[in-house]
């Protein structure tokens, strides 16, 4: 009897107390309870309280005026900066003037080379044919500022990152210092980076660069030290049984080993610098990204769309080239790139003497009118005015007036402190209470530089268009899970749309939608629902077969597997899904302030347009504290532990 009731009270027990997301929702309940009650009876308005607030725009001010008064005199910028600066001129300069001497015909063939080299026949034909149409399309000389930029950038972002990698993967103590900041800087929007630039080294190529070597660095670094570290442990053995140094191991297996991460590594970093590139433009980049930039402030959609084919193809064809770079193994058949070598250079000499340098001007096909006259067709029948359906510009009324304007005024009406709980109570749920500290302190950040508002009505916009993003990306993901015909069909065009950079995005919203918050949403869930997609049919299909088999002998119906079975099975995945989903909106949202989305990217906008750098940078510095947050409370325990952050 003695035994029944010293074990009762352990089988008594709630299951729930045993349940650790039971255990946090009864202390958040507690806790809800006891500070709900002070922070009303403290903030009874519920507005960012001004004894919080710190204005830093004087000094902001004060330091953007002492940094350009002093960027030709002082040491720092003469004898470090401005030798940064220079040595970036000189490195485009160097490409861009390389790519012209070899003229349309020349670079054709270089191209077409490398691609038949790396990836056979079929990429080499469309690599030159995404050369040529370049051309046609008006657009060689762009083409090559961008090409000059891009390469430049790419040179720099890897042998940054190359290095950075090398630390982390040789050293236990530098991986945990640099993985933070690795991860910090791949959940920032690409906005985020320009205006410090800006600040340092001000509107040019230099600034453009830089900005690019940021952003797209760090892929480069984590994939290094990944590859370096994942290398076979057996063969590093083997090496140092032979008696070799830690240099010989490095140099002749961790880094052969890690081949594939590297060239892996190579493709994110090209891909990240081309979209950066693009965005560059704000900031006196030059190229493509600056005829895409002008053409969106005229809302000039067939120059736009004319600028944004070629950046589309050249992020296909250098996408296509180095991926199939990552996974050829040498042959050994040096004399072919020495023959095909050859042979482009003599069809550049060719060019040359026979004056073909430049892109012909009668070879040149003008698509900005044709496409003006379809956008104002579309204007004139789809805009609005369409029987039962309504027009685009009616859908992206009611979507503003229905939704955007409601989660906006919503979030805005919410007391400051229970924004703040409620960001700590899910980042706590999803995460640990470093976690939710993370979160809070950022969110509470955002308050603090007095921008709270504005803040809302991005983040407004943000949960928006990841609800339409995961509505449409889990139901087109399970479709292709569930088919392998969809996903054959779908592989293509998310093969495309993953390869375009966030810029190109607005050009076909803005013909749709206009101008407004709506179009903003409408391009971030188009740039951000690849991935959904991919991520969700990955998740879904890597489910245990053994459960599936299970499940269909017990008689479950096909929905009741993907409830019951798959979708369980897949939280993982579904969640990252949800992260990533977060962090590509922040990304294009942002963007979204050149075409009337408003909020910070305007702010951000208008900092960089009218030398207003007090405003773009307290902007800026909110966008990396929202997307700091919203990372950490979409981020699933389990990749976090995987990073280490």
């Amino acid at each position: 009897m003695a035994t029944l009731t010293a074990s009762a009270p352990r089988t008594a027990l709630p299951t729930v107390l045993r349940n650790r997301a039971a255990q946090k929702l009864l202390l958040l309940a507690l806790a809800a309870a006891v500070l709900v009650p002070l922070a009303n009876a403290r903030w009874a308005s519920g507005a960012w309280p001004d004894a919080l607030t710190v204005d830093l725009t004087e000094p902001l001010t004060r330091t953007s005026d002492w940094i350009i008064d002093n960027r030709d005199s002082h040491p720092l910028f003469l004898y470090f900066f401005g030798h940064v600066s220079n040595a970036v001129v000189v490195s485009v300069r160097a490409v861009y003037l390389l790519l012209l001497a070899a003229g349309w015909a020349g670079v054709t063939a270089a191209g077409a080379l490398i691609a038949w080299r790396v990836a056979g026949v079929r990429l080499a034909l469309g690599t030159a044919a995404a050369f040529l149409t370049c051309g046609l399309l008006g657009m060689w000389i762009p083409t090559m500022q961008t090409l000059a930029l891009m390469v430049a950038a790419v040179l720099a972002s890897v042998a940054v990152g190359a290095l950075l990698g090398l630390a982390a993967g040789l050293s236990d103590r530098m991986d945990r210092v640099l993985r933070p900041v690795l991860d910090t800087m791949q959940v920032l929007p690409a906005f985020a980076y320009l205006l410090p630039v800006v600040l340092v080294f001000g509107i040019g190529v230099p600034a453009a660069v830089l900005a690019t070597v940021v952003y797209a660095a760090p892929p480069m670094a984590r994939l290094t030290a990944l590859g370096l570290r994942g290398a076979d442990k057996e063969v590093l053995e083997a090496v140092e049984s032979l008696g070799s140094t830690a240099r010989q191991r490095l140099l002749t297996a961790r880094i052969p080993l890690a081949r594939k991460e590297l060239l892996l590594g190579l493709n994110q970093t090209i891909m990240m610098a081309l979209s950066m590139a693009v965005i560059a433009s704000v900031i006196g980049g030059g190229g493509l990204g600056d005829r895409v930039y002008q053409a969106l402030a005229s809302v000039d959609v067939g120059a736009a769309l004319a600028a944004g084919i070629p950046i589309v193809l050249l992020a296909v064809v250098l996408d296509r080239v180095t991926g199939a770079a990552g996974e050829q193994r040498g042959d050994g058949r040096k004399a072919l790139w020495a023959y095909g070598a050859v042979a482009a250079l003599a069809i550049a000499l060719a060019a040359r003497l026979a004056g073909r340098v430049d892109w012909p001007d009668a070879w040149t096909v003008a698509i900005a009118d044709p496409v003006n006259r379809a956008v104002d067709w579309m204007t004139a029948h789809l805009y609005s005015g369409v029987p039962v359906v309504g027009g685009t510009a009616d859908w992206a009324a009611h979507f503003t007036t229905w939704v955007l304007d409601p989660v906006r005024d919503g979030l805005q009406w919410l007391p400051w402190w229970s924004v703040l709980l409620i960001v700590a109570a899910l980042a706590w749920l999803i995460g640990t209470w470093r976690t939710a500290l993370t979160a809070v302190l950022a969110m509470a950040a955002i308050g603090v530089l007095g921008v709270w508002d504005s803040s809302l009505d991005t983040l407004s916009q943000v949960l928006a268009a990841v609800a339409v993003t995961l509505v449409l990306g889990f139901a087109t993901g399970i479709a292709a899970a569930r088919s392998d015909r969809v996903e054959r069909l779908l592989r293509p065009v998310l093969d495309v749309f993953q390869t375009m950079p966030q810029f190109v995005y607005l050009i076909p919203v803005v013909a749709l939608f206009g101008v407004g918050r709506a179009p903003a949403v409408a391009a971030a869930v188009v740039y951000a629902l690849p991935a959904v997609v991919r991520i969700t049919a990955q998740g879904l299909r890597q489910v245990d077969p053994a459960a599936l088999e299970s499940a269909r002998s017990l008689g479950a119906t096909p929905a009741q597997q993907l409830r019951q079975v798959q979708l369980p099975l897949a939280r993982r995945a579904l969640l990252l899904a949800l992260n990533q989903g977060v962090v590509l909106v922040l990304a294009v949202v942002i963007i979204g302030g050149l075409v009337g989305g408003g909020a910070l990217g305007y702010d951000v906008v208008f900092g960089l347009a009218q030398g207003d750098l007090a405003t773009g940078l307290v902007a800026g510095a909110a966008i990396v504290c929202l997307g700091l947050m919203l990372d950490r409370v979409t981020q699933p325990t389990e990749r976090r532990a995987k990073k280490g952050a």
